[in-house]
């Protein structure tokens, strides 16, 4: 399912519905480059491995760091979870040709679930709300499924939903893969059940995940956002790196000038998110 010729009620209807959108083209070839390069000068520093997950990714090159207020996604995760928001995670997977299905120190594979902590978030009927949205970003060709691709029960946030199996190599009723070229994107619901898909390909997958949440949330990746990450930001960085005011009941309750993401936001603060 393209989403790129949608208006953003369009875009924001079809999330609630499916919880998730795939977007095409968002980032230039150039772009692809320039972030496969830091990617390649990351890797370089690790272990050889068949697998790698990179947390807190931003902070190892500039040119992801980049992605954290990304125009084109943005405003769109701004009407879908609210504006007073902040980065939650930026995650980078990397999973090299496995046809043997090799368990891996970093699991080259991920089972059949929905994010969030231990104990998981509450259930209501047996359902999750949103806490957080991720988005992601397709660097390598996943035009074809099992290449690692992220595999997705396309409105399983909004029913009661328990998958009766959690092998990955089981298909699950009304399961997709999803496939994409280099420069899409991808979001999801942290409450969509999902799981990675083996790569039985001679693709390399490189997808990188950049997740919101609301600003009281704590984040996965750090504390505090780093001198190195906030020199020179802009308000909306800043923002978006947790840096609103020095009271922390700000969080809850911010006044307008601490949270610039509002100007982007269309609709009722009360109603428009899935949580603030």
């Amino acid at each position: 399912m393209s989403s790129s010729s949608l208006s953003m009620d369009q875009l924001t209807e079809q999330f609630q519905e499916q919880g998730y959108l795939l977007l095409r083209g968002v980032l230039s070839p150039e772009k692809v480059k320039r972030l496969n390069a830091a990617i390649d000068s990351i890797i370089a520093e690790e272990p050889e491995a068949l697998a790698y997950n990179i947390y807190n990714s931003v902070e190892r090159h500039e040119e992801i760091a980049s992605l954290i207020d990304e125009p084109t996604i943005l405003p769109l995760m701004v009407q879908l979870l609210g504006y007073n928001i902040q980065l939650h995670i930026s995650h980078l997977t990397i999973r090299k040709p496995n046809p043997n299905d090799e368990q891996t120190t970093s699991q080259s594979f991920i089972n059949w679930h929905q994010d969030g902590p231990h104990p998981q978030f509450p259930r209501i009927n047996g359902i999750t709300s949103t806490y957080y949205i991720k988005s992601c970003y397709i660097l390598s060709d996943m035009s074809q499924p099992d290449r690692g691709n992220t595999k997705i029960v396309p409105g399983s946030h909004n029913r009661p939903f328990q998958p009766d199996h959690h092998n990955v190599n089981d298909k699950l009723p009304g399961e997709i893969q999803i496939c994409g070229e280099p420069g899409d994107v991808f979001l999801f619901a942290q409450n969509l059940w999902h799981a990675g898909a083996p790569n039985r390909s001679s693709f390399t997958r490189r997808q990188l995940f950049l997740g919101y949440s609301p600003i009281w949330v704590r984040p996965i990746d750090y504390r505090t956002a780093s001198d190195k990450l906030l020199q020179g930001a802009s308000p909306e960085r800043k923002q978006l790196l947790g840096v609103i005011d020095d009271n922390p009941f700000k969080y809850y309750v911010p006044n307008d000038s601490m949270v610039p993401l509002k100007s982007y936001f269309k609709g009722d603060a009360g109603k428009g998110g899935y949580a603030h």
